[in-house]
């Protein structure tokens, strides 16, 4: 029967590994198998697709054997990102949609079970594996995921706020499904190509000139700056460390747009990240009780701000 192929990306550490979508419907007991190391989240994504291609007037193969596997097998997926790619293999192996023009195209998306495309974390981190391997293909993104990859220079990325935008482009010509489907998916702007620039906005930072004394303190934060050396501030509660530390990202020079993707990259991983914060160094600080193994170095509070790592640990007074 039916086969069709869409391409993908799974978050794998820091980096967006290359996921193909196989999906082939047979004729059999009906069924919907979903194979290939796939998550709890990733499993769902039955249910979610199910409901998503028939509240958008979209026709579900209920009588047919469906397999999806996502291959690479030994690669872990997880997240809701595969649901877009999921729901487009179903469509193409069905023959609704154009299969052979997906192969242009990298989907990722979580679907609604009205068809609405809600953002995933990782956008950036995908883009950019695609910028860094020199992949030329088209990414589909929903909303808010779609301006987060556009920061990748050259990066091409669609925006479609809902299946029905997508399905719309990829229908065949002359196919009745483009007259047949009616929504409540807004057609104005639902598929739009996303232009790739940076947001021109100046990084707001904390100005060390607010800190009143610790001058041997500032001499050593200065060093740091200058020489691109790790830090250790040691003192008892209240002595200004994580006020010095919040403050040290404005002795740096800004970033570069390298290091502002590699930064925002990182943040786009665990969902951190937002424009307003492009080319901002990021200062973390993990709770006080976070054990000696998980702080390199050390200590019961770390400040990490990117190029350079302050460590702080607290002793008795």
């Amino acid at each position: 029967m039916g086969l069709s192929l869409v391409q993908s990306r799974a978050l794998l550490g820091l980096e967006a590994a290359a996921v193909t979508v196989e999906v082939h419907l047979a004729n059999g007991l009906p069924s919907f198998t979903l194979v290939g190391l796939a998550d709890v989240e990733v499993k769902e994504a039955r249910e979610r697709v199910r409901c998503a291609i028939q509240n958008a007037n979209l026709e579900f193969p209920n009588n047919k054997r469906i397999t999806v596997n996502l291959a690479p097998a030994d690669l872990p997926k997880d997240s809701g990102r595969l649901d877009l790619p999921i729901a487009l293999g179903i469509l193409a192996a069905s023959g609704q949609i154009d299969g052979a023009r997906l192969a242009e195209y990298e989907f990722a998306g979580e679907l609604s079970l009205s068809g609405e495309l809600r953002p995933v974390r990782g956008a950036l981190a995908t883009a950019l594996a695609l910028h860094t391997g020199r992949v030329n293909a088209r990414l589909v993104l929903p909303p808010g995921s779609a301006e987060e990859a556009a920061l990748v220079p050259g990066a091409q990325v669609y925006r479609a706020r809902h299946l029905l935008d997508v399905v719309r482009h990829f229908a065949p010509p002359g196919s009745p499904l483009l007259e047949a489907v009616d929504t409540t998916a807004p057609a104005d702007d639902g598929w739009a190509r996303v232009d790739a620039a940076a947001p021109h906005t100046a990084a707001v930072i904390t100005d060390m000139a607010d800190v009143k004394g610790q001058a041997g303190a500032r001499r050593a934060l200065e060093i740091a700056a200058a020489g691109g050396h790790s830090l250790l501030l040691v003192g008892p509660p209240g002595s200004g460390k994580s006020m010095l530390a919040q403050r040290f990202a404005g002795l740096l020079p800004e970033m570069t747009t390298d290091e502002a993707l590699q930064s925002a990259a990182i943040g786009s991983l665990n969902g951190r990240f937002t424009l307003e914060r492009w080319g901002q160094r990021p200062t973390c600080s993990p709770h006080h009780s976070a054990s000696a193994v998980a702080l390199v170095g050390g200590g019961c509070e770390s400040h990490q701000i990117t190029g350079i790592n302050i460590n702080l640990l607290y002793r008795p007074a």
